[in-house]
């Protein structure tokens, strides 16, 4: 199997550095990237561009993480794309209500190189 399987990711944060370091270490992987920078830039996006798989912050004005990934499970078409929580925080109630909005996983920021490819590689299914 090759290492550049081409998964197509789209990265929700509000914060420009998250976003920038997720697009280089998953470029560096190999993959597609398209950014968002809010809940609703997210939902404009992921119709248009299809993600195999999505990372939402948690965190972020207007929309929040759960709100955005609970909106995009309700889409038919979206239902069964991964969705992995972001957060600073690494609370037990956290995952828990991430589970609930139906993410898949959930890492804890600053994330690494290593932990972002390792999720692509686990749940970014084409």
């Amino acid at each position: 199997m090759s290492t550049a399987s081409g998964v197509k990711v789209l990265v929700i944060d509000d914060s420009n550095t998250i976003r920038r370091s997720a697009e280089i270490f998953l470029k560096q992987g190999g993959h597609e990237v398209m950014l968002a920078e809010d809940g609703f830039d997210a939902l404009a996006k992921v119709n248009d561009y299809a993600p195999h798989l999505i990372f939402c912050d948690i965190l972020m004005p207007r929309l929040d993480g759960y709100q955005t990934c609970a909106i995009i499970k309700r889409n038919v078409n979206f239902a069964s794309t991964p969705i992995i929580m972001l957060s600073s925080k690494d609370g037990v109630f956290d995952k828990a209500r991430g589970r609930m909005v139906g993410s898949e996983e959930y890492l804890t920021k600053p994330f690494t190189k290593d932990q972002l490819l390792q999720a692509v590689q686990q749940f970014g299914k084409i």
